[in-house]
C-alpha cells in the first residue's frame, strides 16, 4: 500500500523516479537563472536584419552582438540550413546557450509549391492535402526552419477578406477534416519521420 501511495505522490507532482528533471523543473530552473533583460530578449524577433519586434535596430553586427548575448529569441525570413546554422553557433555562445527558434510563413508549400489552401479544399482529397503538408514540413525542416506559420485552419465567410485563400472555405466540417489533415502531415509520425 506504501508503494501505491508513493507511485500516486510521484504522479501528482511530477517527479521523476529515475532522478532526472521533468520538462517543468528545467523550466522553472532555466527561468530562475535568466536576469530580466535575456527574458525580455527571449520576446525579441529579428526578420533577417531589417525589422524586429523589439528595439528597432539596423546594424547586422549589433544584431550579431545581441544573438550572442541572448537578447533574442527568434528569426523570420532566413533560409537555408547554412544560414540558420551560423546563427545558431552564435545564440549557443550565450550565457545559457538558448537556441533560437527560426520561423516561415509555410501556408502551401515551401521549395515545393502546392495549390492555394482553397483550391486544395476543392479536391477534397484530405490524404492528398496531409501528403502536401508533410512535404513541406520536410522541406522547411531540411532548410532549417522549425517554426511554420501554418496550417491555415481560419473558416471564411466574407470574401472581403484579403487572405480568404489561406483558409479553406466556409464549410466548419470540410475545414476542419482539412485541418486535422494539415496537422498530422505537418507533425509526421514523430521526431524524425
Amino acid at each position: 500500500m506504501k508503494r501505491v501511495y508513493f507511485l500516486l505522490a510521484v504522479a501528482a507532482f511530477g517527479i521523476n523516479t529515475f532522478g532526472q528533471k521533468t520538462i517543468d523543473q528545467k523550466v522553472s530552473e532555466l527561468l530562475s537563472k535568466m536576469t530580466l533583460e535575456e527574458k525580455v530578449g527571449q520576446l525579441v524577433q529579428y526578420s533577417g536584419f531589417e525589422y524586429a519586434t523589439g528595439p528597432q535596430n539596423s546594424n547586422s553586427a549589433s544584431v550579431l552582438n545581441e544573438i550572442k548575448q541572448g537578447k533574442v529569441g527568434s528569426m523570420l525570413n532566413v533560409a537555408g540550413a547554412e544560414e540558420t546554422r551560423k546563427f545558431q553557433e552564435l545564440a549557443l555562445k550565450s550565457r545559457l546557450r538558448i537556441p533560437l527558434l527560426f520561423g516561415q510563413d509555410v501556408i502551401h508549400g515551401y521549395r515545393t509549391t502546392f495549390p492555394v489552401n482553397l483550391g486544395q479544399a476543392a479536391s477534397w482529397d484530405l490524404k492528398l492535402i496531409e501528403k502536401s503538408e508533410r512535404i513541406a514540413a520536410t522541406e522547411a525542416s531540411a532548410y532549417g526552419i522549425h517554426w511554420t506559420f501554418a496550417p491555415m485552419v481560419d473558416i471564411a465567410r466574407d470574401p472581403r477578406w484579403g487572405r480568404v485563400m489561406e483558409g479553406s472555405g466556409e464549410d466548419t466540417y470540410l475545414g476542419t477534416q482539412i485541418g486535422l489533415a494539415r496537422i498530422r502531415g505537418f507533425q509526421g509520425k514523430g521526431l524524425g519521420n
